[in-house]
């Protein structure tokens, strides 16, 4: 079963992708912190590991989505997006929380250490290229696919370790 989807007006998820910005995480998480708290709800880390595994599968299908339309920005944004849930599910396996951005690049050396696996931190500079192209557009379209594929072997890898 994928994700539920939740209808929102335009003017309402501009504001929550603000605050989620602001945070350093995704509208999806954003969302599931403020209703956890608002409901009083503790989430365990099988939870949160679902969550995150959700989103990195759903960031991937939206990326392939966008890779087919030719949309390479929006494509690469989705395979970062899903690359940096997949790590999140990892670490919430173990009841930790990453913030932001250098808090992944800790936890994957770290993991690429403890596994003695350097294809992982590759895997995972790869990933964040992706992430950087978002935002500057210079990655030829063949590029942003080769990107993709290895974002696809990145959370089969990660995925392997739950």
């Amino acid at each position: 079963m994928g994700m539920p989807e939740v209808v929102l007006s335009n003017r309402l998820y501009d504001r929550l992708r603000e605050e989620a910005i602001k945070r350093g995480i995704s509208v999806e998480e954003f969302i599931v912190d403020v209703l956890s708290k608002t409901l009083n709800i503790s989430l365990d880390p099988s939870d949160e590991v679902e969550l995150h595994l959700k989103l990195a599968e759903k960031f991937l299908s939206d990326a392939e989505v966008f890779l087919a339309k030719k949309d390479y920005v929006q494509a690469s944004e989705k395979g970062w997006g899903a690359a940096a849930q997949a790590v999140k599910a990892l670490a919430a396996r173990e009841g930790r929380e990453l913030g932001g951005h250098r808090d992944l690049w800790l936890y994957v050396n770290d993991l690429a250490k403890k596994l003695q696996d350097a294809e992982l931190r590759h895997l995972w500079r790869t990933a964040n290229t992706l992430h950087q192209n978002f935002y500057e557009s210079w990655m030829p379209p063949e590029d942003v696919e080769a990107a993709l594929e290895d974002v696809r072997k990145f959370l089969e890898r990660l995925k392997g370790l739950l």
